[in-house]
């Protein structure tokens, strides 16, 4: 039992906390534009399933918060259900003042501004949670050292040596340990032209990153660190096999900031794109590039034992991560509704009320596909059936 009250405690609720602030953000970013295009906003709910708490505020709105933090919504007045589509009944017994209080009757680029807000608003406060980071305590350095080498890893196969600066990968200059990382991942274990510096001599190799596992964060109490094949499997990454140095905050001054602040956003977008298509063209494993709830608890929790300016980086990760997410264009997620909209401007008129139907119904399967093969894969990683066992045994 004093197992599991710690596991709540180290990864369950800081998973909560940074979630919900996340999900919050979002939400409000529909919400904010929605009451400035005149929508009645019915419910604000921070997760699903049974209420906890609600409050009533002064426009008639129902802000709430549900059992389980995984997500949230914002329901307009008209709509059916969360997703927003429109209540083809009461649209039809609505008066006039009531319809210019519906979300389905605004004009489309009113509609559209309100759905693209959640994302946008993601974007913009990774932006600020970075910019303020930076500032306050420095923006994430290492330097492109080589601290050292993981035995019989591809670094020193290739004769890497502890103290050589890695200049360039595949021709991208190196200018932090973050950035090699970075090229290692996109590379997916094909193999890299890495230029690197010697006593003031440069030299060009090609390496191969070597598919090895990093420790489990989960392990069964009282037993060690074993894994199955299909573990291991799951579990392996490309990996140059050197060690980082040590790790460094550098502050910047605000103009520093914004600019450092910009590059990374784009550069975390652009990687996240990039491994996604590698999961869909089948040059990835999906099992690499897809974590779940799980994932993001564990995350959670290791970022908040390792200090506040590492929460800051993770919570602007998630929200740059869920504002992505929600501009892909299925069904039931923002950008499905966008891609609607884009119809309807195209066509004239919307999209048939059973097409509609039909796509929601694909939408719904395609995500909660995604979320259960997500989580599946989190439960064979962290190894979750073993702990438990573990705990219970």
């Amino acid at each position: 039992m004093t197992d599991l009250l710690s596991l709540i405690w180290n990864y369950g609720v800081p998973f909560a906390a940074i979630l919900t602030v996340v999900v919050f953000v979002h939400e409000f970013g529909h919400y904010w534009v929605a009451r400035r295009c005149g929508v009645r906003v019915e419910t604000f709910s921070i997760g699903f399933g049974p209420e906890l708490f609600h409050r009533m505020d002064k426009h008639g709105t129902r802000w709430r918060v549900a059992l389980f933090p995984i997500g949230g919504y914002v329901k307009f007045f008209g709509d059916a259900d969360p997703a927003s589509m429109p209540d083809a009944k009461a649209g039809a017994s609505m008066s006039a003042d009531q319809r210019g209080q519906a979300f389905f009757a605004k004009p489309l680029g009113q509609k559209s501004a309100i759905v693209a807000a959640g994302p946008v608003v993601n974007y913009i406060f990774a932006f600020v949670v970075l910019v303020g980071l930076f500032m306050a305590y420095g923006r994430p350095f290492t330097p492109p050292m080589v601290g050292g080498l993981v035995e019989g890893g591809a670094a020193q196969q290739a004769g890497l040596l502890k103290g050589d600066r890695i200049l360039s990968v595949d021709g991208y200059a190196i200018e932090r340990f973050e950035d090699i990382q970075r090229q290692i991942l996109l590379a997916n274990g094909q193999p890299v032209r890495l230029r690197y510096a010697r006593e003031g001599n440069e030299t060009e190799i090609t390496v191969t990153p070597i598919r090895s596992a990093a420790p489990a964060a989960l392990a069964e109490p009282g037993k060690t660190d074993q894994k199955t094949p299909d573990e291991q499997a799951a579990a392996a990454r490309p990996r140059l096999g050197v060690i980082s140095p040590t790790l460094e905050f550098r502050k910047l001054g605000g103009m520093e900031s914004i600019s450092a602040a910009g590059q990374e956003v784009v550069e975390l977008t652009w990687t996240t794109l990039r491994t996604l298509g590698q999961a869909i063209s089948g040059a990835r494993d999906a099992k690499e590039v897809l974590g779940g709830p799980l994932r993001i608890a564990q995350m959670s929790g290791e970022t908040a034992r390792m200090g506040l300016a590492n929460v800051l980086w993770f919570v602007a990760l998630l929200s740059l991560n869920l504002g992505l997410l929600n501009l892909f264009p299925i069904p039931l997620l923002d950008g499905g509704h966008l891609l609607f909209y884009a119809c309807e401007k195209l066509r004239g008129r919307p999209l048939g009320e059973r097409v509609q139907e039909a796509a929601a119904r694909i939408g719904l399967g395609t995500v909660l596909a995604l979320m259960l093969f997500a989580t599946w894969n989190d439960i064979v990683q962290l190894r979750v059936f073993s702990f438990l066992k573990g705990l219970f045994s």
